[in-house]
């Protein structure tokens, strides 16, 4: 997923591909795992103090602990070498329109390490699996026999040096997907929707584009759920993995019109929409996923500051995510010492269709920044969430 490129362009000096991944287990394993705490976005520090008295209590911090069962690896060697990507990333998961599944991945290399050859952003697999229990298999590449780019564009150009997706989405027979242009890592000069409408084979430019300083910043990493009430709901950060969540909301049908977005904010002693966003969860949040399910909400992301992936079940996106239901789904872990909860280097977390609340499957990534390898997409099973 991650850029190649080390240099800036006179905003922000950008980490390198392996400290970016590297800050979370480093802390981990060096430094001991902290303990979650969270502030509720609510406008004082009183209030910022109960939130996180009720998360603490009723965040499933105390609960025992989900069944978690690795069902097995989604690429690299003999499983997508006959797509040339053997190295590959995130693995964002949607159902088609047609009923398939579609996987977008991120930074995805021809060889089985980081930098082997062939580099492309994004690429996309189809999977016409039905039981994921097991296992997800390929049916599939977006661009014919070996997986291409989604569109066309170069690599470390004056201008950009990859295109990362953040989300993708169905809405009725098209398909939309977000996309983070970066110059550096950490450094993005700009985010954009594409669109397809058939089926994820070929993606054109919606025309939307949101500037990287937008709502201080905190546009630049997604994900979105379609409600039953004709909006898309979208949580997002700052694509560095140290900036709090907040949300807003779109029409369905105005998806890419970015005048169409409106906040989720706290003001006067009230929260509603089209105050100045303000985080409705605090923490340090890296790749995230939002899904409606069985009459409820799914939020899953990675967990910077606790190295781990977390899952928040919810009524509705403007629930009180300090009350929600809250459960660590897959843990961080150290290389050579991992199990199927336990995870080195572990970042990801993306719910895969056909989920339920109590048979919970999601796409992990894993890279070992020292060897390059293994950097790959596994398949994960959670039962015991609910």
């Amino acid at each position: 997923m991650r850029s190649h490129r080390e240099d800036g362009d006179g905003r922000r000096a950008p980490m390198s591909r392996a400290r970016f991944l590297r800050t979370a287990a480093g802390a981990a394993v060096g430094g001991g795992v902290l303990l979650g705490t969270g502030q509720a976005a609510a406008g004082s520090a009183d209030q910022a103090a109960a939130g996180a008295a009720a998360g603490a209590a009723r965040g499933g911090r105390g609960a025992a602990a989900p069944e978690v069962t690795k069902i097995r690896d989604l690429t690299g060697p003999g499983l997508t070498t006959a797509y040339r990507m053997e190295a590959t990333d995130l693995g964002i998961p949607v159902r088609t329109p047609d009923g398939r599944m579609l996987f977008v991945f991120g930074d995805t290399f021809e060889e089985a390490r980081v930098g082997g050859g062939w580099w492309r952003s994004p690429v996309a697999l189809y999977s016409t699996t039905t039981d994921l229990d097991a296992g997800v298999t390929w049916s599939g590449a977006v661009g014919g026999a070996a997986a291409q780019q989604l569109w066309a564009y170069e690599h470390d150009n004056p201008v950009f040096s990859t295109v990362l997706p953040s989300d993708v989405i169905t809405i009725g027979s098209t398909m939309y997907l977000h996309a983070m242009v970066n110059k550096g890592l950490g450094n993005v000069v700009w985010t954009e929707i594409w669109r397809s409408d058939d089926n994820g084979a070929t993606w054109v430019h919606t025309g939307a584009k949101f500037a990287p300083d937008l709502h201080g910043g905190l546009f630049q990493l997604l994900t979105w759920g379609e409600g039953n009430d004709g909006f898309v709901y979208v949580f997002s950060t700052e694509f560095t993995r140290s900036k709090p969540m907040i949300l807003q909301r779109v029409p369905s049908a105005r998806i890419a019109d970015p005048g169409a977005y409106e906040p989720w904010g706290y003001r006067n002693g009230a929260w509603a929409w089209g105050n100045p966003p303000t985080p409705v969860l605090e923490g340090r949040f890296g790749e995230m996923c939002l899904r409606p399910m069985a009459g409820k909400w799914i939020l899953t992301w990675f967990n910077e500051a606790d190295y781990r992936i977390d899952g928040i079940l919810m009524d509705t996106p403007t629930s009180n995510l300090y009350e929600a239901h809250r459960q660590t789904l897959v843990w961080g872990g150290q290389w050579g010492n991992e199990d199927d909860s336990h995870v080195a280097q572990l970042y990801g977390g993306y719910v895969i269709p056909g989920s339920t609340p109590d048979n919970l499957h999601l796409a992990v990534s894993q890279w070992n920044t020292d060897a390059g390898w293994p950097y790959r997409v596994m398949q994960h099973r959670v039962r015991g969430f609910v």
